[in-house]
């Protein structure tokens, strides 16, 4: 018991460690930014940092539990184009309200979330291969429901526009305020609660520190499994809703990329690449060091690809910090 009290404290104490070093990098960056680039101490400039980061954000909280399993979710960036895409023909082309094409969205991606967890929990086929093929599913499935075109969902001023207030309200002098960040806080909020104290989150993290010690505690393993695939699935649902709220056209084909902003800022926030181990504030943290460099780098003259190089070292970075935590005995 004690030897057991002792690993949990030097866990938290190791997450707590890392969730103040990314805030340091987040502060780090802002700081750098502000004082190279005019451009980046714009107003509009947060406004389109926070736009951008919304949907990332919700599909790294959901895809936080499949990593802390130790699998992971590649499905989530094709799949929100998916059932933004859906949605949106629901609400265009079949007079659907735009509260039910959204309802659709959330039900869709949780389907899909479920599919994967029943396919990886029950059929044993890797995480990997799983969601690999249910992102290429779904990328080919939402091109064939809307012919191969872009889907508009409705614009602020026209009927049904009222769900990008959601995300975003315009002040009458014109002003933009980026009212979602108050969403996703309390969504960070919750479903850190989730993870940390109750049986969901604890036996989350449980299968991901060691399946078969938990399934001889009488843990019912592939329920719960497949609940950290369905939790990641709703999670792109509600994803593809700040998308559409964000952005005024959904094209089929896209959304590739997406899945490995979130995963890599749930890596950069703390999860541990081989599971066990991770928090929900962590992942919402390491999103913003990566949309700070995304939107920050171009402002300095460096090119886009240049993000990508520095987001794969900084990810490097952080798995090497996990494994060197694991060897000195903090995990």
């Amino acid at each position: 018991m004690e030897k057991s009290t002792a690993k949990k404290k030097s866990i938290l104490a190791g997450t707590s460690g890392q969730l103040l070093v990314v805030a340091l990098v987040i502060v780090a960056l802002v700081i750098f930014f502000y004082a190279n680039s005019t451009n980046f101490r714009k107003y509009t400039t947060l406004v389109s940092i926070l736009d951008y980061s919304y949907y990332i954000v919700l599909m790294s909280i959901g895809v936080t539990f499949p990593l802390i399993t130790g699998g992971v979710d590649l499905s989530i960036g094709t799949g929100l184009i998916c059932y933004s895409l859906v949605g949106g023909y629901l609400i265009s082309f079949c007079n659907f309200p735009v509260w039910a094409g959204m309802l659709v969205s959330v039900l869709f991606g949780t389907a899909i979330g479920c599919l994967n967890g029943v396919v990886v929990a029950i059929m044993g086929i890797p995480p990997f291969l799983t969601t690999l093929c249910t992102c290429m599913i779904t990328r080919g499935l939402g091109a064939i429901i809307v012919g191969g075109f872009g889907i508009s969902w409705p614009t602020a001023k026209a009927p049904g526009g009222w769900f990008r207030s959601i995300f975003k309200i315009t002040l009458e002098s014109n002003r933009k305020v980026p009212i979602g960040i108050v969403w996703i806080i309390l969504i960070v909020i919750v479903m850190s609660y989730v993870l940390n104290h109750t049986k969901v989150g604890r036996y989350t993290i449980s299968i991901g520190s060691n399946k078969e010690a938990a399934r001889l505690s009488g843990v019912n393993v592939k329920a719960y499994h497949i609940l950290a695939y369905v939790i990641s699935g709703f999670f792109a649902g509600l994803a593809s809703i700040a998308y559409s709220a964000i952005f005024a056209t959904v094209q089929p084909g896209t959304g590739a990329g997406f899945e490995l902003e979130a995963i890599g800022g749930a890596i950069i926030g703390g999860v541990s690449a081989s599971g066990g181990v991770g928090t929900v504030v962590g992942s919402m943290l390491g999103v913003f060091v990566i949309c700070l460099l995304k939107t920050g780098l171009p402002f300095i003259g460096l090119q886009a690809n240049w993000q990508q190089i520095i987001t794969g070292i900084v990810l490097i970075v952080a798995v090497l910090v996990d494994v060197i935590k694991k060897r000195r005995g903090i995990e």
